[in-house]
């Protein structure tokens, strides 16, 4: 059974007339009545009453033409919903990202993208890089922000631009030296985050033992943290850049740059508000 059925019924039970119906469809009344003849072979039973000087709805055709105006109703919803979304009117958009990004990226990225796009809803998770290509996989995601290297076979990446760690102290601290950051007190992130196994292999591979006095499992705790202490640690650039109060001090010799990437499940639909960030975030990344 075609929609072009339930519409051509629709018509002639509104007009009562073959001919009108056929005028208001711009179809030719035989092909209207065939359409008709159809669909009732289709059901088994009469719709229409032809035997008067206007036709009517049998019983059976008053009970299925209820039904099939709903359902034609719910049909045009539907469409006018698909033209929402790709209009970016309306839609969703899952997104994760690792919990550096929240200090710096996120909040400018998603301002410019709720600007553009009010209409679509943002679910936004804070996940270890593990953990979001788990929920790619599993479809839990739309996009996650993460970094290159190593990743799970189903998961695709794609570059966006370059991350830069360095040493972060208060503002209101003296001026410090490069090679003097060994001799701050720190507050690290806690060896479960990627970005302080990042700087524990730099540690290592340079012979050097940082001064740890506490570690965190937040990134704004530990912003916090080094604004009101004395206390240095060592973060993205662009966080001291992004929050008050902060400075950031060069390593020396640098630690090597991260490459910040958009990772997905391979081969998964993109919906338009998906592609939307994804365009967004690639024209502009804020950094």
């Amino acid at each position: 059974m075609l929609l072009r059925h339930i519409r051509y019924l629709l018509a002639v039970a509104e007009h009562r007339n073959f001919t009108r119906a056929a005028e208001a469809l711009h179809v030719s009344q035989p092909t209207l009545s065939q359409q008709i003849k159809q669909l009732e072979e289709t059901l088994g039973a009469p719709l229409l009453d032809r035997s008067g000087r206007s036709v009517s709805l049998t019983d059976a055709g008053q009970a299925y033409v209820r039904f099939a105006r709903l359902a034609l109703q719910d049909l045009q919803a539907g469409t006018r919903a698909m033209h929402d979304v790709q209009d970016l009117s309306r839609g969703s958009l899952r997104l994760a990202m690792t919990p550096t990004f929240t200090a710096y990226l996120i909040g400018p990225l998603l301002a410019r993208f709720n600007a553009l796009y009010p209409g679509i809803t943002v679910s936004v998770e804070e996940l270890t890089q593990d953990r979001m290509e788990a929920a790619l996989t599993e479809d839990l995601l739309d996009i996650g922000i993460g970094f290159t290297g190593e990743h799970l076979p189903d998961i695709a990446c794609e570059a966006l631009f370059a991350e830069t760690l360095s040493v972060v102290v208060s503002a209101s601290q003296p001026a410090m030296d490069a090679p003097s950051w060994l001799e701050q007190p720190m507050v690290l992130l806690n060896p479960g985050f990627a970005t302080r196994r990042y700087i524990d292999d730099y540690c290592r591979q340079q012979g050097v033992k940082p001064h740890i006095a506490m570690e965190a499992n937040s990134i704004s705790a530990i912003i916090e943290i080094v604004r009101h202490t004395a206390l240095a640690t060592i973060l993205p650039s662009a966080i001291a850049t992004a929050h008050s109060g902060l400075r950031a001090v060069a390593i020396s010799p640098a630690l090597p740059q991260r490459t910040v990437a958009l990772l997905s499940r391979q081969g998964a639909y993109r919906s338009a508000a998906c592609t939307a960030f994804v365009e967004l975030i690639k024209a502009k990344p804020n950094v």
